[in-house]
C-alpha cells in the first residue's frame, strides 16, 4: 500500500477566525477510534462549536462533530464524544498557564491529515468584542477595494 504524502484538509472553522483573536497555533494529533479515521477521510467533520480545555495536565477536544461512518456496525462511535489531544507536556504546561488568564481560550481551527495521519491545529485566543469585528471586516473591505483598483489601473482601465 502506497503511504499518503503532503497534507489534505478535511474541515476548516473559518468563524474562529472572525470571531477570535489568534494568538498563537499548534499543531496536535488526535487519539480516535477506527470508524472515526474512515468518516474523516470521507471528509465529513464540522468544527463549528468545537473547544479544548485542560483536565488533569491533558488536553481535550470537545464539540467536534464527526459524524458516524455509514458503513459502521455496532462498534461505531458517537458523534459528539470528546476527544484526546497529543501534545508535548512543555506545549501543554505553556497552553495551561496562559488559559489561567481571563479571556483566553483553545479553539480548533482545522482538521487535516499529515502524511496520513490525522491532525488538529489549535490556536490560543481572545474574544473579539464586535467593534473589533466591525473593524476587521472594515478593513477587509478596504484592502479589497485597493487591490481592485491597482488591478484596474495595471490593466489600463481607469
Amino acid at each position: 500500500m502506497v503511504k499518503e504524502k503532503g497534507r489534505k484538509l478535511v474541515a476548516q472553522n473559518k468563524k474562529a477566525r472572525h470571531d477570535y483573536h489568534i494568538d498563537d497555533t499548534w499543531e496536535a494529533g488526535m487519539v480516535l477510534m477506527g470508524t472515526e479515521v474512515k468518516s474523516l477521510r470521507a471528509g465529513r467533520a464540522s468544527l463549528v462549536d468545537g473547544f479544548a480545555e485542560i483536565d488533569d495536565h491533558e488536553v481535550w477536544l470537545h464539540g467536534v462533530h464527526i459524524p458516524e461512518y455509514t458503513q459502521g456496525t455496532w462498534t461505531n462511535h458517537s458523534a459528539r464524544r470528546k476527544r484526546k489531544l497529543l501534545l508535548n507536556r512543555a506545549e501543554i504546561d505553556k497552553l495551561e498557564r496562559k488559559v489561567g488568564d481571563k479571556g483566553y481560550t483553545i479553539v480548533p481551527l482545522s482538521i487535516y491529515f499529515n502524511d496520513g495521519r490525522a491532525k488538529v491545529e489549535i490556536a490560543l485566543a481572545r474574544g473579539k468584542k464586535s467593534w473589533d469585528k466591525r473593524h476587521s471586516l472594515a478593513e477587509r473591505q478596504a484592502t479589497r477595494e485597493t487591490q481592485q483598483a491597482i488591478g484596474r489601473r495595471l490593466k489600463g482601465m481607469d
